[in-house]
């Protein structure tokens, strides 16, 4: 039994291993691939747990003896603070300061790198790495080929196989043209001791970049992660309220799964609200079932605390694109561009839809989804669906 007052549901951040559903089947793909030094492309829209299931991935490689190391592309504002905190991380993964820094200096000829510890810092925090020196663009590329063999290089000092997980890695795009692209492929493609794990939450980007006139072209394995089964994901909801004291009323999973779009961040976040009505304060601990009310108050909560921002967004959309956001949520079975559509939500014509729907997507409002289109937020999505425009 869970302690009850510890919410069983997480979201947020990367989930536990007790609060990670299903996944099994991709997961064992995933190690499998890594453990061969594969060089994996991982797409993924947003919210489906693919940071997850990276992490999990990555503990499962370094159980079995590997260095794993992870960066997350899109926090870096330009190419050479990329290479910067790829070098940092690199450099983190080895245990001893001292050999460390002289690994990475004469690993890095081209440029001075100035790396700083501070040793009462977290492990990963205390290590600092920047190349001052750096300027033109013939700098970096140089730089570039260097930092990217540095896999490589700490699997051959360290007699282990090294596994690399970047997470969005489509935000590449934004650092000095396709040349990134070029330098990575020509360094990734010859490491043998090393897997990859290039990960995007932008599907059309990442498809983009492994089409036949780019660089990765089929350079690796491609994994395109789906929704969970809604039954299977339900069921866990039920287990897991179950197993911390609250005996879920019939079918209170499967509303979850279904008012939160079967998306594991909003499933896991509906859930997680939806118990904290259970054991909230009105209850003070007492241990009862948890019902379809519950579910409901939880949803009108969250609702009501993101009702200015909803506003917000909603009033920065063009009247075109107000329209065609209101039909997505409205026309569960697509078919936006049909005669019959168009009329009944004044959506004008195709060539006005196709240019409504091409800024939501821009504006990581909507998706497109097998069959159609689906709101990314599923509170924003029962928002839309509430309101009388």
């Amino acid at each position: 039994m869970f302690d009850v007052t510890q919410n069983p549901f997480v979201y947020g951040e990367v989930v536990p291993a007790g609060a990670f559903v299903d996944r099994v089947v991709e997961l064992d793909r995933l190690v499998g691939d890594l453990a061969a030094a594969q060089k994996v492309f991982l797409i993924s829209p947003r919210r489906y747990g693919k940071s997850s299931l990276i992490r999990h991935a990555l503990a499962a490689m370094s159980r079995r003896g590997a260095l794993t190391v992870e960066v997350t592309v899109s926090s870096f504002s330009s190419y050479v603070a990329f290479l910067e905190g790829y070098a940092r991380a690199l450099v983190a993964a080895e245990t001893k300061w001292d050999r460390a820094r002289t690994w990475l200096h004469e690993a890095v000829r081209s440029a001075r790198a100035e790396v700083r510890y501070a040793p009462d810092a977290s492990p990963l925090g205390a290590v600092t790495v920047s190349f001052p020196n750096v300027r033109s663009d013939r700098d970096v590329a140089r730089l570039a080929q260097e930092v990217f063999a540095l896999p490589a290089r700490l699997a051959e000092t360290r007699r282990r196989k090294v596994v690399v997980a970047l997470d969005e890695f489509q935000a590449i795009g934004g650092f000095n043209g396709g040349s990134v692209e070029h330098a990575l492929r020509a360094a990734v493609q010859h490491q043998r001791e090393v897997g990859y794990v290039f990960a995007g939450s932008e599907p059309s980007l990442m498809e983009r970049m492994l089409g036949p006139k780019r660089p990765f072209y089929k350079a690796g394995p491609v994994m395109r992660l789906e929704k969970i089964p809604a039954a299977e994901f339900a069921a866990f909801i039920d287990a897991r309220f179950r197993q911390s004291g609250a005996k879920p009323e019939a079918g209170l999973g499967a509303a979850i799964v279904d008012l939160s779009g079967n998306l594991p961040y909003d499933v896991q976040r509906l859930a997680h609200e939806t118990w904290d009505v259970v054991y909230g304060a009105r209850t003070r601990g007492r241990r009862r079932g948890a019902t379809l009310d519950d579910l409901h108050q939880a949803l009108k909560r969250l609702l009501a605390e993101q009702q200015m921002m909803f506003e917000a967004v909603w009033q920065r959309l063009t009247l075109a694109q107000r329209a065609v956001l209101r039909a997505v949520v409205l026309e569960q079975d697509g078919g936006l561009m049909s005669a019959d559509v168009r009329t009944r939500h004044r959506l004008g014509g195709p060539s006005t839809v196709q240019a409504a729907l091409a800024a939501l997507i821009r504006e990581d409002l909507i998706t497109r989804e097998s069959g159609g289109y689906a709101v990314v937020d599923s509170l924003l999505r029962e928002w839309v669906a509430r309101q009388t425009f």
